[in-house]
C-alpha cells in the first residue's frame, strides 16, 4: 500500500472529495468505488466516502490490477491518425459501431482496440478502452480514446468544458437559408419514438450547432458544422429540425423516393475536424480527416446534377 500524510488544512474535508483532489488520476466515483471495496484506509480503520479528516491522519491505498472484462479482443483493421501511451485517434470507418450492444456484440471498435492496445492500464478497475465520445455507426471521422484513467478524466472535463473542437462536413437536402447560422435548442427522448431524439421536448439538455455553407447544388447543400456541445445525434436532430435532413439519413430523413436516394446508404455526416489538448502535455493537437469515398463520390454526382443541362450534354459528349 501507498501511503499519503493529512494536512491540518484538510481538517474537515470529505475522504472522498480529498483523494479525487490530491491523486486526480482517478475519479471521485472511482475513489468512492475503492473505499467500499476496501482499498483505502484512514490509519488503519477503512472509512466510509462521506468521512470527514481529522488532521493529522495518514492515508494508506492500494490501486487493484484493472480486472478483464466480457469483450472479445478482436483484430480488427484501425485507421490510426496518432497513438501514445496516453490516446489513440482514429479515424472511424462508416458501418463500425463504437461500443457493444444488444445486436452489437462483437466487431466493434472497443473489440478492435483491446486487441490493438497492449498498454491499457484500466478505466473503472477494468481492462478496456476510454470511450470519451462516440460516433453514430454510420458516421464517419476522428474519434479519440483513452488508454488510461488519468487520460480519461481530463479528456472528459475538456468535454464537458467545451473546449474539444468538433466540425463535421454534412449534406443536406434542400437549399439552405441563411447561409450562416446557429441552431440553439433542448434535445430529449422523442415522446413519439424512444429510439429517437427530439428537439425542444418537454425535458432535454441544452443543444448548440452552429453552421456555414460550403456549396450549394441544384437541390442539395453542403455544409460545415461545429457543434458546442455532444447530446446524442445533435446534427441530425437540428437538420431536421430546420427542414434541412441530413441525406441518406433513414431514422430522421425523408423517405427514399428517386434515384439519387437508393445510391446513398449512411447519413452523409463525417466528422472532419477534432482538436484537443493533450491531457498529459497540455500540448494542442488538431486532427483533420478527408471525406470518405462515398461522400466524395456523392458530391461529385451532385455537382454534375447541378450544372445547367447544356453543359451536362457537352460533358457526356
Amino acid at each position: 500500500m501507498q501511503a499519503l500524510k493529512i494536512r491540518r488544512d484538510d481538517t474537515g474535508t470529505r475522504l472522498d472529495v480529498w483523494l479525487s483532489k490530491h491523486l486526480p488520476e482517478h475519479s471521485r466515483a472511482r475513489w468512492q468505488v475503492l473505499i467500499k471495496e476496501g482499498h483505502v484506509f484512514v490509519d488503519t480503520k477503512n472509512q466510509k466516502p462521506n468521512y470527514h479528516l481529522q488532521g493529522n491522519e495518514t492515508i494508506h491505498y492500494e490501486i487493484p490490477a484493472p480486472k478483464p472484462i466480457a469483450l472479445n479482443p478482436e483484430p480488427l483493421p484501425l485507421d490510426i491518425c496518432y497513438e501514445d501511451k496516453d490516446i489513440i485517434v482514429i479515424n472511424k470507418p462508416p458501418g463500425l459501431v463504437v461500443h457493444p450492444a444488444p445486436g452489437h456484440v462483437s466487431g466493434t471498435l472497443a473489440n478492435a482496440l483491446l486487441s490493438h492496445c497492449k498498454d491499457l492500464t484500466g478505466i473503472g478497475g477494468e481492462r478496456r478502452p476510454g470511450i470519451v465520445h462516440r460516433l453514430d455507426k454510420n458516421t464517419s471521422g476522428a474519434m479519440v480514446i483513452a488508454k488510461n484513467e488519468t487520460a480519461l478524466n481530463q479528456l472528459a472535463r475538456q468535454f464537458r468544458a467545451r473546449k474539444v473542437k468538433k466540425h463535421y462536413t454534412i449534406l443536406v437536402w434542400g437549399q439552405v437559408t441563411p447561409a450562416t447560422g446557429t441552431i440553439t435548442t433542448l434535445i430529449g427522448r422523442s415522446p413519439h419514438n424512444r429510439k429517437k431524439m427530439a428537439a425542444n421536448p418537454r425535458i432535454g439538455r441544452e443543444a448548440i450547432s452552429h453552421y456555414a455553407i460550403t456549396e450549394r447544388f441544384k437541390d442539395s447543400t453542403r455544409l460545415r458544422v461545429h457543434i458546442e456541445t455532444g447530446r446524442t445525434h445533435q446534427i441530425r436532430v437540428h437538420m431536421t429540425h430546420l427542414g434541412y435532413p441530413i441525406m441518406g439519413d433513414t431514422q430522421y430523413g425523408r423517405a427514399r423516393h428517386n434515384k439519387l436516394d437508393r445510391t446513398i446508404h449512411r447519413q452523409m455526416l463525417h466528422a472532419e475536424h477534432l482538436a484537443f489538448s493533450h491531457p498529459r502535455t497540455d500540448e494542442l493537437l488538431a486532427f483533420t480527416i478527408s471525406l470518405p469515398e462515398d461522400m466524395r463520390g456523392l458530391i461529385e454526382r451532385l455537382r454534375e446534377k447541378s450544372l445547367p443541362q447544356n453543359m451536362q450534354q457537352k460533358k457526356a459528349m
